[in-house]
């Protein structure tokens, strides 16, 4: 059913990003740039962009990896969070887009860290140190038997940019060190001893229209979602299972007419009534928060 599992069946990606994190405005950046009609291959695109060249090829990647191009083309949901005029947060200002660009991001066919990081990683360690996670990202590679993939510089260099994709910088960092789009999810965290954990505290503001939206984008044509899936998807946001289930709860009350979720004998899964639009769940969201 997931995306992850189709990514699996092809090879690993990694790279691509010419070792940036993603700046907080670089997908808008991008957005707008594609829209005007340019090019990234053009002359003129470091002058158009306001960046470097190596730049350029950054917000390509992150354009890509974080679903809202294919083959240079804007996908819907870029048109949804960053168009102009009908755009539902252009500028990235609501919670709820990070959430959703952030699982957008793992559900890439474009950065297999992200995946493999969140969905495995994650459930066999969760304090660990660079070398780890190197170790890990060389095993997986491993049993894919695709060593084409796997090259020990660009794992490391892929494992220290998905640290700062999501670590807060200390006070002592410069300014530039912030400008990280995904850094407000302060979903991992350092200690003194260079351990890495995850923050599941950061999960208090997590929003649950966009685990539905992730269920819908994943479930294909089903109208049954069995709970292993819906734990898969929920490790995406570093979710316990505990904290799953009170989400999809959440979710049954406000959407009655459209899922239920049950627990029958022990055998939880989540039900479809019916068709049910993933970008009515958020428009949902955004209306309502727009309200407040």
């Amino acid at each position: 059913m997931l995306s992850q599992k189709i990514q699996y069946e092809k090879r690993f990606s990694f790279s691509g990003h010419e070792t940036f994190q993603c700046k907080s405005l670089w997908l808008k950046k991008g957005y707008d740039f594609i829209k005007e009609g340019s090019n990234f291959n053009s002359e003129t695109a470091v002058i158009d962009l306001g960046v470097g060249k190596n730049m350029v090829s950054a917000i390509r990647y992150w354009m890509r990896a974080f679903g809202m191009t294919v083959d240079d083309k804007l996908t819907p949901i870029a048109h949804y969070i960053f168009d102009k005029e009908t755009g539902k947060d252009p500028f990235i200002e609501d919670l709820a887009t990070l959430w959703l660009l952030h699982y957008m991001l793992n559900a890439s066919i474009e950065a297999s860290i992200y995946p493999l990081f969140f969905v495995e990683f994650q459930t066999e360690k969760k304090e660990f140190t660079r070398e780890q996670l190197f170790t890990f990202l060389k095993r997986k590679c491993s049993e894919k038997g695709d060593p084409n993939s796997y090259n020990d510089n660009t794992i490391k260099k892929d494992i220290g940019v998905l640290l700062q994709n999501y670590l807060v910088p200390d006070e002592s960092k410069a300014y530039e060190e912030f400008l990280v789009l995904l850094i407000d999810l302060n979903l991992i965290t350092v200690s003194e001893k260079n351990l890495y954990s995850i923050n599941y505290d950061a999960k208090q503001r997590f929003i649950p229209e966009i685990l539905l939206y992730a269920i819908l984008d994943q479930k294909g044509n089903t109208k049954v979602i069995p709970y292993d899936e819906l734990l898969e998807i929920a490790l995406i946001f570093c979710l316990t299972q505990s904290e799953l289930d009170e989400i999809l709860k959440v979710l049954e009350d406000k959407f009655p007419k459209d899922i239920r979720f049950t627990d029958d004998s022990g055998i939880k899964q989540l039900l479809f009534l019916g068709e049910m639009d993933k970008y009515s769940v958020l428009d949902k969201y955004y209306e309502e928060s727009h309200e407040i």
